[in-house]
């Protein structure tokens, strides 16, 4: 094979680029899954757990986004009665679950193997 990796596998990094930073909703919906966070907790939690930093200015404009559209809603909880806590909403809940079956389906398509 000619080339170095770097080179042969850039749509390998374009699909990675696109699975995380561009789908960033269900990374951060399946952290608010777990419990309420605020805002720059998910950005860091997402660093720390999968792997790859978004933008700061992209993840708080889909975590907003995701507050317009009911699928997160916002709280505050003392003792800091400053700071905004979001929480997955029973529509947030549904996304997830819809978005796994796309996943699984995809890779079935793709593959052609049962996964659970």
């Amino acid at each position: 094979m000619e080339g170095n990796d770097e080179e042969r596998f850039k749509p390998l990094e374009r699909l990675k680029k696109k699975m995380m930073v561009e789908n960033l909703y269900i990374w951060i919906l399946v952290l608010l899954n777990e419990d309420k966070k605020y805002a720059y907790e998910l950005r860091n939690e997402i660093k720390e757990r999968f792997g790859f930093a978004p933008a700061t200015v992209t993840s708080y404009a889909v975590l907003y986004k995701l507050n317009r559209e009911g699928y997160v809603e916002t709280i505050t909880q003392n003792p800091f009665p400053n700071r905004k806590y979001y929480q997955i909403t029973p529509k947030g809940e549904k996304l997830i679950k819809e978005t796994k079956k796309v996943f699984k389906d995809l890779y079935r398509m793709l593959f052609d193997e049962n996964i659970e």
